[in-house]
């Protein structure tokens, strides 16, 4: 099953290449995975009803008992084959519903199919926390397929709304799932079903908010407002997530819990109440939608809130009912939305008033539909009148509360008959007063997904008896309540009540049909508030509330923040230390130094500290604070932590260069706080902060109690084949750690990169020009617009930009400066680009030797960036922003992310090849010349830290580098060009 799931992101991540090979014909190919997936389902089916699940389990963190693990029963079975069949056929479909110009098409291609296996790792996932990860990136990939259409206002809002709205279902849902596993002590599902917790006040909260996710997933009251917006996707999208998969991620959910919690009254309420709720209210709706696809959208709302009421009631035989109808409602409605798809393709429009004459122009859609409307309406012999007789009988005890809830859902029923005589009536009935519409018909492989789905429909009410063992295994792990006895799934069960109550319902939507225009009226008329509307002027009290809010306490001041956050943190956390309650820690002995010449950087660090205070020049208070950065570097030193102190020293050069590079942009001075109380008041707060944190260093120290897990550390590192202790804890003990560090500087890489600069997306042509001036270069650089007559024939631009980047058409040498040829005669040095030639092979040999060596000596894939970043930072400081877009063709994200994948690839190599993931390896050959070579698969891990750490600082240097050049040169010529004006 793992690799199944693993199969779809795969295929997902190559249908971009895929598409961009074969066009739409790439879908073909991409369903083989979710088609492949289907077909193991059936062949692992007889074993699963019979009682054999197949399941896979492998540790993940046992340290918090959590576990990578899939299971396959009957209830995943039948979402499995509807997640990974239907998905098969939707794929199929898309491979004639676009065109191979489509916009993003491999992007879409590679979203769908990369949420077809974020649906199959949810139904399959036997952990909590395993299932709320699928469930998130099923939202994920939900808001990109519904936001399809990016240049579309009402796709994007749609799209927005989506995932506002289930995300935050998704939250209150991970909050239970926390609640109810720390409860249990387990998050594996199966163990809780089969030892579910008594009642209790913890455990109702918890299903409470499970349900809360439930229901904002599949759309019901009060959280159905996304749905109906959601129809801005393409076809395929709400043919495949909002009919068949993602809004019956919910159902699942309910499904799934309902064997363990279904004799909870809240439980029992709240799907009940809420499902037949949403029943009513949905088909109501949909008798008054002019749009095929809206009328079928809120139609999907009421039958989702008929699956909740039917799977959340906790009686067997509605359990029974309920998977059956699950089943129907995945082929029906897939199928519907696909037809809409076809008919709109065909004619240019969804609007039933606009539509006529179909039914002779589009026989075979017009049969298909008939077949699939009629499963709907629950008309014999299709699977949705066996599934719909199943669910009449199984509340048709005679209890008050059933026989509410029975009512329910027959009003529920009469809206649906009506309902779905709208559309066929809408979609293919010959209209007077309206021409004929015009037509193409539509391919046959076009049509063949919804064909499918129609005759699974149709044979489906025949072949109930074969279906109701499957479906029966599952409703007998739903407690047994009284009452009835055991329902089975038929498509005749005589003249019985649930046979009544169907021809009622079909009267009663033939009745409802009859006075449609009345119904629309009344609909019309009698219609609540608007939930889009009502959403949004939420969100905008909100966001106005949020700007009053901002503008109340963030006033511009960064001392007043800074301030603020400092004196809470030692007012609140020195409480402590103030009421005595660590003075009873046993006190260690204070030692002056362990050796005079501690005290030498030790009082460079402080003056420099104390005169930072003192001077007034930026510049010079830069400097200062990299003096106490050098200081700590030395002290280092003499503690025997070469590796630290050169890390300490290297980030010190780095920050200090990134300070003065900001600097240009900010005054030379600081600004002098004009009272003398605000002076004494920021420097009772420096002194108070160092207090404090002096404070809880030493009690930290103090507090130790066992022996440091230092004393291990020698050992480890032997075992780990490596000499560096400190290296080998960053990728072999605590890679964990390094990875989670190294993924927080990519972040930070990205924002920096979108704090400092926002640029428009534009379309405008971009001319290249060369510099007449430089025809030894041959440097060709876009500008866009051309400059004007009498200016500047050259102006190298150098964005981040793939368009932009400084192109040169000789070999480049790292011994030459072609950037620093496009540099003004008063901005170089000579002195500077000869020492910055001769000293940039021997920074970046070193910054090589520092990452092979790091796991025997000093050094390290962190340390060996920062080396090569200093080297490209001379060059930038020697040859300007031009010679940085010459010194590297890479991009930064480009470098950063494939960094990233090295060492996630490292990651997972352990797991695939060992027994872990992260496991390491050591290879130790013997090559001629060279001699014996200690290699370790952490070298590889540190060679994806050290591109992620050089793409941090060529990013740095081109957003705070050369693009604030750009900016400086750009004003510079506009306050040119005005002198020349004025003149």
């Amino acid at each position: 099953m793992t690799s199944l799931v693993v199969a779809h992101f795969v295929a997902a991540t190559l249908a971009p290449l895929l598409v961009r090979w074969w066009g739409r014909n790439a879908f073909l190919v991409l369903a083989l995975v979710p088609g492949a997936t289907a077909l193991w389902a059936l062949v692992r089916a007889p074993a699963v009803v019979a009682g054999r699940p197949v399941a896979e389990s492998y540790p993940w963190a046992p340290e918090f008992g959590l576990t990578l693990a899939f299971r396959m029963d009957v209830l995943g079975l039948v979402m499995t084959l509807i997640a990974a069949g239907i998905g098969a056929l939707i794929l199929v479909y898309c491979a004639r519903y676009f065109t191979d110009d489509e916009p993003g098409l491999g992007r879409f291609a590679g979203v769908l199919t990369g949420f077809a296996g974020a649906m199959l790792g949810l139904v399959l996932a036997d952990d909590m926390i395993q299932l709320f990860i699928y469930w998130e990136l099923t939202t994920v990939f939900s808001y990109l397929l519904i936001g399809h259409y990016t240049e579309r206002k009402k796709s994007r809002r749609a799209a927005t709304t989506a995932l506002t709205v289930t995300t935050l279902g998704g939250l209150a849902m991970l909050v239970g799932v926390i609640m109810l596993g720390e409860t249990t002590g387990t998050y594996i599902i199966s163990e809780l079903l089969a030892d579910p917790p008594g009642a209790s006040a913890l455990v109702g909260t918890a299903l409470v908010l499970i349900l809360i996710g439930a229901l904002s997933k599949s759309a019901l009251t009060p959280f159905s407002l996304w749905l109906p917006a959601a129809m801005q996707a393409p076809t395929p999208v709400s043919g495949y997530l909002h009919a068949a998969a993602m809004v019956k991620a919910g159902v699942y959910l309910i499904a799934r819990f309902t064997p363990a919690f279904g004799d909870f009254a809240v439980w029992q309420a709240v799907t009940i109440v809420f499902g037949l709720v949403t029943m009513v209210l949905g088909g109501w709706k949909a008798l008054r939608q002019y749009d095929l696809k809206l009328l079928l959208a809120y139609g999907t709302i009421s039958q989702l809130g008929f699956l909740t009421a039917l799977l959340g009631a906790g009686t067997r035989n509605a359990a029974l009912a309920g998977l059956a109808m699950l089943c129907a409602h995945a082929l029906f409605k897939a199928a519907l939305f696909l037809l809409v798809g076809i008919i709109d393709h065909g004619t240019g429009t969804r609007d039933l008033r606009e539509l006529s004459g179909l039914r002779r122009s589009m026989p075979a859609v017009f049969w298909v539909s008939a077949v699939v409307l009629a499963s709907m309406a629950g008309l014999p012999p299709t699977a949705g009148f066996v599934a719909k007789e199943a669910a009449f009988g199984a509340f048709g005890n005679g209890g008050l509360w059933e026989t509410a809830a029975l009512a329910g859902m027959v009003v529920g029923s009469v809206l649906t008959v009506g309902y779905s005589l709208r559309f066929l009536w809408g979609a293919f009935a010959t209209k007077p007063g309206t021409a004929a519409t015009p037509v193409h018909a539509p391919d046959p492989l076009f049509l063949a997904p919804a064909a499918i789905l129609a005759a699974l429909s149709l044979i489906g009410g025949p072949l109930a008896a074969l279906v109701d063992p499957v479906a029966a295994v599952y409703a007998d792990s739903v407690p047994w309540t009284g009452g009835a006895g055991a329902e089975h799934l038929l498509l005749w069960h005589g003249f019985e009540v649930p046979l009544l109550l169907s021809v009622l319902c079909v009267l009663g939507g033939f009745a409802l049909f009859g006075v449609r225009g009345r119904v629309e009226w009344l609909g019309a008329r009698w219609a609540l508030i608007d939930p889009d509307r009502l959403f949004r002027r939420f969100l905008a009290w909100f966001d106005t509330f949020a700007v009053q809010v901002t503008g109340a306490t963030q006033r511009g001041s960064l001392p007043i923040y800074l301030g603020t956050t400092l004196v809470v943190l030692v007012v609140v956390c020195a409480a402590a230390i103030i009421r005595g309650e660590l003075w009873e820690i046993p006190a260690p002995p204070i030692r002056v130094w362990d050796t005079p010449l501690q005290l030498l950087p030790a009082t460079v660090i402080a003056v420099a500290a104390l005169w930072t205070l003192l001077v007034r020049r930026r510049l010079f208070a830069v400097i200062l604070v990299g003096l106490t950065g050098y200081g700590t570097a030395s002290l280092f030193v003499l503690q025997g932590a070469p590796d630290i102190a050169l890390t300490q020293f290297l980030v010190e050069t780095i920050s200090l260069v990134v300070f003065v590079l900001v600097l240009r942009r900010l005054p030379s001075r600081f600004s002098t706080p004009t009272l003398r109380g605000r002076r004494i008041w920021n420097l009772l707060v420096g002194a108070a902060m160092g207090a404090f944190v002096a404070s809880i260093a030493y009690f930290a120290l103090a507090g130790r109690q066992a022996e440091s897990v230092s004393s291990g550390f020698p050992a480890a590192a032997e075992e780990a084949g490596g000499k560096n202790i400190i290296s080998v804890i960053l990728v072999d003990l605590r890679a964990w750690d390094t990875m989670g560090e190294i993924s927080v500087l990519a972040v930070a890489a990205a924002g920096v990169a979108s704090l400092m600069f926002v640029r428009r997306r534009t379309s405008t042509a971009r001319t290249r020009l060369v510099d007449p001036a430089l025809p030894q270069l041959g440097v060709h650089t876009p500008i866009s617009p051309a400059p004007p007559s009498g200016g500047t024939a050259w102006q190298p631009v150098g964005l981040a930009s793939a368009g932009n980047l400084l192109r040169v058409q000789h070999r480049w040498n790292p011994l030459w400066l072609p950037g620093a040829e496009a540099l003004s005669e008063e901005r170089r040095s000579i002195i500077f680009e000869v020492i910055a030639r001769m000293l940039f092979p021997v920074i970046m040999l070193l910054s090589v030797y520092l990452l092979f060596t790091g796991h025997t000596s000093v050094g390290g894939g962190f340390a060996g960036g920062i080396v090569a970043g200093l080297g490209l930072m001379v060059r930038y400081l020697a040859g300007g922003r031009f010679e940085l877009y010459a010194s590297v063709r890479a991009q930064p994200g480009a470098l950063i992310g494939f960094g990233l994948v090295i060492a996630l690839g490292t990651a997972v190599g352990g797991a695939v090849f060992g027994t872990e993931i992260l496991e390491g390896a050591v290879w130790e050959p013997h090559v001629p010349l060279l001699g014996h070579l200690h290699l370790t698969s952490s070298l590889i891990f540190d060679f994806g830290v050290y591109l992620l750490v050089i793409g941090l600082v060529l990013d740095i240097l081109r957003s705070l580098g050369a693009r604030i050049d750009e900016q400086l040169d750009r004003e510079a010529e506009r306050e040119a060009a005005a002198e020349e004006v004025s003149a």
